[in-house]
């Protein structure tokens, strides 16, 4: 199945109406790129066939500040199995009893029930062999596999720390893929509590709230089968199988991360969460710490060489500028002042523009930028290091019980790096590579899209043989004065860095 990405979805009739459903050139790059990092990547998605652009143009408020610009708009052609989502199913959704809303095919079980057999029996086709004479117990083994699906889903993303950006019903995919690349953004700079979309103002679908948002949708797919599936079997379904599937797979994947290929202990999940609590409080970088994990040594015991490994590590975590920049305050102090006394004086009224955890999130990014002024590079180099040592102790004590189960540590431990180094990627579509891929792109110059895509296929590899895509001569001769104008306002970076200082900058809504 192929279908055009344009800027409003079919599923929202309202879009429709309210803008011209065109989708523009930095987006479509954006998403272009991003599908097909995924799927090499090796997580389910849909993918993207071609980007076409125009001269055409539209005119976009990009931050909703009042400062709109013309853009060129393109068209991404994008393919998979089905574009059937949750919210497909969402068309028969009763009248609700706060909004009067209700679903254009209300009353119309017989369209629900053949959207059912359609997809049970196209995508599913070994569930309706299995139960063609029990409809019920047919959608309830859909409804468990797609919840599996989902769970499984979700947990590849945490793990190589991508954030979808908008988790409704209409951006599940009843297939279990990665569906509907907007407001995306993988995770640099480690924060649990990590926000993509610079419009998710109460952060909704912020890093850590991914799986508990999918299991949410979930329940609202569960709550439109119904009567074709009874409410109180999916619910059950929802409750014995989404957790349990999610939590198994994160564990298996994150042991693979962390080359824990010969023993299941159940001190590994700990050994997890202090990993990413280690992250957290030194600034680490999500993907870089986990690709230089590999070369840990385990069974060395020279401290120059952990030295060594060290520096290596705590090069890959914030600065204190980057810090500066991470907890800069948002809020004008005045504004602040008067959200507290609102939220004493009138919660009622308060709760309609802010919530108590948004006003608590803001003075704890005060207290930290207060105390990051007083912070040197060597006060922060020294606490890093501390909590680095502390956290690769533990791993060495948990690599070790790994070589006393086998015969031949080095064969174990060549085995080790190999799965590490393929399940590791090197490189990641951050948004300062997509930045400047798209920023040569609007200058006329795709050479950069060009090989900023050839690296995102080979992610767990060297880019050592890495050879830039060249343009042909008379197709961009025109326009690389333009373009080499545009790349000279960013540093180049290897594909493989943390972002630099600007990046910070960046707003994706």
């Amino acid at each position: 199945r192929c279908r055009s990405a344009l800027g409003s979805s079919p599923a929202c009739p309202w879009l429709l109406k309210q803008a011209d459903g065109r989708k523009v050139l930095r987006s479509s790059i954006r998403e272009f790129l991003c599908s097909e990092a995924m799927f090499h990547l090796g997580i389910p998605t849909t993918r993207a066939g071609t980007c076409v652009t125009s001269d055409s143009k539209v005119v976009r408020d990009i931050f909703y500040d009042g400062n709109p610009k013309n853009e060129r708009c393109t068209v991404v052609l994008r393919i998979a199995s089905t574009f059937i989502r949750f919210g497909s199913f969402e068309i028969f959704k009763p009248t609700d009893e706060y909004t009067g809303r209700k679903g254009p095919s209300v009353n119309r079980n017989d369209i629900r029930i053949q959207m059912l057999d359609y997809v049970i029996s196209t995508f599913y086709p070994e569930i309706q062999e299995a139960y063609s004479d029990n409809s019920i117990q047919r959608n309830a083994a859909f409804f468990k596999e797609i919840t599996k699906r989902t769970a499984r889903l979700v947990a590849e993303w945490q793990c190589v720390g991508f954030c979808h950006g908008v988790l409704n019903t209409d951006n599940m995919s009843i297939v279990g893929l990665t569906i509907d690349y907007g407001p995306f953004g993988f995770m640099d700079r480690y924060d649990p509590e990590h926000i993509c979309n610079g419009s998710d103002n109460t952060g909704r679908y912020a890093y850590n709230k991914q799986p508990e948002i999918c299991k949410w949708n979930l329940g609202k797919l569960a709550e439109a089968l119904v009567p074709e599936l009874p409410l109180e079997i999916s619910e059950l379904i929802l409750e014995e199988e989404y957790d349990a599937e999610f939590e198994k797979h994160y564990l298996q994947k994150m042991r693979k991360k962390l080359g824990l290929i010969q023993l299941e202990l159940e001190e590994d999940s700990k050994l997890v969460s202090e990993l990413l609590e280690t992250m957290h409080l030194t600034g680490g970088d999500f993907t870089n710490i986990f690709y230089l994990l590999s070369s840990f040594l385990v069974v060395d015991s020279d401290p120059s060489k952990l030295e060594d490994f060290l520096k290596e590590l705590t090069s890959q975590c914030a600065s204190v500028d980057e810090l500066k920049v991470a907890f800069r305050p948002q809020m004008d102090p005045r504004q602040l002042s008067m959200m507290l006394m609102l939220a004493q004086s009138n919660p009622q009224l308060f709760a309609l523009i802010g919530t108590k955890a948004n006003i608590n999130k803001e003075l704890e990014r005060i207290e930290q930028f207060s105390k990051l002024q007083q912070l040197t590079e060597d006060d922060l180099l020294s606490r890093n290091k501390r909590h680095w040592k502390e956290w690769l102790e533990k791993y060495r004590d948990r690599l070790q019980k790994e070589i006393e189960s086998v015969s031949d540590a080095d064969a174990w431990n060549a085995h080790r790096v190999k799965v590490m180094n393929s399940n590791n990627p090197k490189y990641i579509l951050r948004n300062y590579i997509a930045q400047n891929a798209i920023e040569a792109a609007e200058n006329g110059d795709f050479s950069e899209v060009r090989n900023v895509l050839k690296l995102l296929e080979n992610p767990f590899q060297e880019a050592e043989d890495f050879r830039e895509v060249k343009e042909d001569a008379e197709e961009e001769g025109a326009t690389a004065a333009a373009a080499a104008c545009a790349q000279e306002t960013r540093s180049r970076l290897p594909y493989s860095s943390k972002p630099p200082l600007w990046a910070s900058e960046l707003c994706v809504t």
